[in-house]
């Protein structure tokens, strides 16, 4: 009987420790959290430390960044079973007797808003060969627009349309940019609505990517997708660093490689544009490669940089100067040129009709020549689509 009390006596002390136990805890002040019936949360209060938004910079840039769509006329060719007349007699005859029929494509791309009065920079392979184009302001209004001029080598092109009084983009530098500067891309990417993807510099004088004829990207991992090209690569203050253009891509989504085209040479192809409607260069009439070991063993040229005159134009610049195939080109105008890309670049920057100062290596010496610089010929045939880099 006494072990029995005691062990009742035990028990019920238990149970009055137990239904005692939660004011014990709360005199204490040691809840647990997890009896709390009511949770409690600190106030955050605005921290002293600055908030690293580029807010501010997209607001500034966003109103000048236009969609464009575009209408293009494609020919598609028929199965050959309509060109059987007895076929065509049951099916019908969509292309009236031929062997093709016409079809409306679609376009998507973006531009940059560069004059209140309705002038816009964007790609030239957004606007070619399109019968119609529309342009749609950050506010929402659709215009059609007008081609002012476009130039194939470099991938630009300039709209107009009948608008007064639009949102400005401002213009930076990009020769100021460093690798590793913030950089943000601006467009309407598949078409989705107006964008703002985020990344950085990452390479500059990015050329010999066989997008453009004149080369010389910057380098962002700032996403780029189909319908961004045309659009704006601003810097971390909004203003205009460069024209977006082209992805690296194996299927066609992004990488986190894409190209944009510098500002500076942007606003010197769109300056032309507008004055004359297509862009005067300078030109030697040559073709060149670079040196490789085996030329230079051939050439008796062991060290250094240059390019190897591989072919003359006949009756051109080049030809007409004395140059002969075989010759290393030095420096044009007082400027190196250590690969074809510099060279073609010099000289298209160069005034025709203008004599220029050229250093070439020949057997063994180093010649100076005077040469008068030719215009380069209008590039008329259409460039075959690269299949990667890919122009969004």
């Amino acid at each position: 009987m006494i072990k029995l009390s005691r062990k009742i006596a035990s028990g019920i002390a238990f149970i009055a420790i137990a239904a005692a136990s939660p004011f014990i805890l709360a005199t204490l002040n040691v809840w647990p959290e997890s009896f709390a019936s009511t949770p409690t949360f600190q106030v955050s209060n605005k921290p002293d430390l600055p908030l690293m938004s580029y807010a501010d910079a997209v607001e500034l840039a966003m109103p000048a960044v236009v969609s464009i769509y575009t209408t293009k006329e494609i020919s598609i060719e028929m199965h050959p079973l309509f060109q059987d007349p007895f076929f065509r007699h049951f099916f019908g005859d969509p292309s009236q007797g031929g062997g093709s029929v016409r079809e409306q494509q679609p376009g998507l791309g973006s531009g940059v808003i560069v004059n209140k009065d309705g002038i816009i920079l964007t790609n030239n392979h957004v606007i070619r060969d399109a019968t119609e184009i529309k342009v749609k302001l950050n506010s929402g209004q659709e215009v059609d627009a007008t081609l002012l001029g476009s130039d194939a080598e470099s991938d630009l092109a300039v709209l107009k349309i009948d608008k007064k009084d639009l949102p400005v983009i401002l213009i930076g530098e990009s020769k100021t940019l460093r690798i590793g500067d913030p950089v943000l891309a601006i467009g309407n990417p598949f078409g989705v609505g107006q964008t703002v993807t985020q990344g950085i510099v990452s390479a500059k004088q990015r050329s010999g990517l066989g997008i453009n004829t004149f080369e010389n990207f910057i380098q962002t991992d700032a996403s780029i997708n189909p319908g961004n090209s045309g659009g704006a690569l601003i810097d971390g203050y909004g203003r205009l660093v460069g024209i977006n253009t082209a992805i690296f891509s194996r299927s066609g989504g992004n990488l986190g490689i894409g190209f944009a085209i510098p500002v500076e040479l942007a606003k010197e192809v769109m300056s032309q544009l507008i004055d004359h409607g297509h862009v005067t260069r300078g030109w030697l009439g040559i073709s060149i490669r670079p040196l490789t070991d085996e030329l230079r063993k051939s050439l008796l040229y062991p060290k250094g940089e240059g390019c190897v005159i591989a072919g003359i134009v006949r009756e051109g610049p080049a030809h007409k100067s004395g140059l002969v195939p075989g010759d290393i080109v030095l420096s044009i105008n007082g400027v190196a040129t250590t690969d074809p890309a510099a060279l073609q670049t010099l000289t298209a920057d160069l005034k025709p009709d203008t004599t220029y100062p050229l250093v070439i290596f020949r057997q063994g010496q180093t010649l100076d020549y005077q040469v008068t610089i030719g215009k380069r010929p209008v590039q008329e045939t259409k460039k075959a689509e690269p299949k990667s880099p890919k122009k969004p």
